[in-house]
């Protein structure tokens, strides 16, 4: 018999958090880097301490959060640990004011699929003046509201995600290759320059 075919991961992760810590980063590099050349004194060392500190922090909280779902597992990497729960002992999915992942006896939460309010009262709205025929904003005699029949109800992205989240929990949830224990690894490439940028600048301003 032929192998299943495993399809890639679905991933989900914030684009604006992206384009922030692309930013973010061009900043840091262009004002450290200034600093570092035409500095004197202790400026250029400050610098590549502040750098130090800043580019793996800005990193873990705009670059790095992303979820992974596969056929087998949920692999939801946030800032400073990534958690992998196999389908089977996933527990609960949900979205309130942030997505939470609820996974052997645990609670996590999903940085990389923020929850907006705002977003989710819109949808809503949307969806109550569609349901009672209401016109939209700017609509034209009513042909607004036809407007919002043909597209159908709304959904917040944050909701949307957590939807097909669940969907998956429930297809392959019951999967033998989908049972396992929930595991939790730290991630030292981000916690190790972070710390010693920290200390480097800690004993710069003690020393000052």
């Amino acid at each position: 018999m032929s192998e299943p075919v495993k399809y890639a991961d679905r991933v989900y992760r914030s684009g604006s958090a992206l384009v922030a810590g692309v930013l973010l980063l061009g900043l840091v590099g262009w004002l450290g880097g200034d600093a570092l050349l035409r500095g004197d004194g202790r400026t250029p060392v400050t610098a590549v301490a502040a750098m130090l500190f800043a580019a793996p922090l800005i990193t873990a909280f705009t670059l790095r959060p992303a979820v992974f779902a596969g056929d087998e597992r949920l692999r939801v990497r946030n800032p400073f640990r990534t958690i992998v729960a196999p389908w089977g002992s996933v527990e609960e999915i949900r979205a309130r004011y942030s997505c939470e992942l609820l996974a052997g006896g645990r609670k996590y939460q999903m940085w990389s699929i923020p929850v907006s309010l705002r977003a989710r009262n819109r949808a809503n709205r949307f969806n109550e003046r569609a349901e009672s025929g209401q016109p939209s904003r700017g609509g034209l005699l009513g042909l607004g509201a036809g407007a919002q029949a043909a597209e159908g109800p709304k959904t917040a992205p944050a909701d949307a995600a957590v939807a097909e989240l669940r969907e998956l929990a429930e297809r392959h949830g019951e999967k033998e290759s989908a049972q396992g224990p929930v595991t939790v690894r730290w991630s030292y490439a981000i916690l190790v320059p972070l710390a010693a940028g920290a200390v480097a600048l800690a004993v710069l301003w003690l020393t000052a």
